[in-house]
């Protein structure tokens, strides 16, 4: 198992202050939701996604506003660890309304892939997983040699940021195998989410850096 607990961070002239704002809105809402006047099964209703929903068309803002949405603290932190770790320098590079753009078309992308996966679950899809997903998708593309400061079992060691994204992303699509016979009214993580929203998120990210969509200070840079 792979725990990420930080990378090589870079200065630039965009500093990460909506990778900040969305962590800050993520744990907000969070400890609003469980702590506020409304029952979290009625905040769920209107915010989370529910693919059959989506299939007949009803409800299509949520496939925006689960992201911002938690279903207890171990998954709000761990993607908000993911978001700390490799945000930061995504924003840094491609500037900070690209990344608010990219992070919310990546999250709501993801959530459309695995509602197409998931067409008849009738249970609430949550979480910022997807987006997490793009993001790393575009880490990639942009810092294959960062190090990844990351625990292997009881053993801290840094590994290439491209070795480290093809393991996590092998071990998506071997989850999302497993669990294809999987009734669509049983819980689980949003493997087709991960899967779709990295792909996406690489994608893009290729585009940008094929028409130099970042800032061009580190266009020579050895990120690249």
């Amino acid at each position: 198992m792979l725990f990420p607990i930080g990378d090589e961070n870079i200065q630039g002239k965009n500093k990460p202050i909506i990778s900040y704002t969305f962590i800050f809105l993520n744990v907000f809402i969070f400890f609003a939701t469980i702590l506020g006047p409304y029952s979290v099964e009625k905040i769920y209703q209107l915010f989370a996604t529910v693919p059959v929903e989506i299939m007949r068309g009803e409800s299509l803002y949520t496939l925006g506003t689960n992201m911002f949405l938690h279903g207890d603290l171990f998954h709000l932190f761990g993607n908000m660890l993911f978001l700390w770790i490799f945000a930061d320098n995504l924003e840094i590079i491609i500037g900070n309304l690209r990344f608010l753009i990219f992070y919310l078309i990546g999250g709501i992308v993801a959530s459309i892939i695995f509602v197409l996966f998931n067409q008849e679950s009738t249970l609430y899809t949550l979480g910022a997983s997807g987006a997490m997903a793009a993001i790393m998708g575009a880490y990639l593309v942009f810092f294959p040699n960062s190090k990844i400061k990351t625990f292997v079992l009881l053993f801290l060691v840094k590994i290439r940021a491209y070795y480290f994204m093809i393991i996590w992303f092998v071990f998506q699509v071997v989850y999302s195998i497993l669990e294809l016979n999987k009734a669509a009214d049983e819980g689980g993580a949003a493997w087709m989410a991960h899967i779709g929203g990295f792909l996406f998120g690489l994608l893009l990210a290729r585009l940008m850096k094929r028409y130099q969509l970042f800032d061009p200070a580190f266009k020579d840079s050895v990120w690249t």
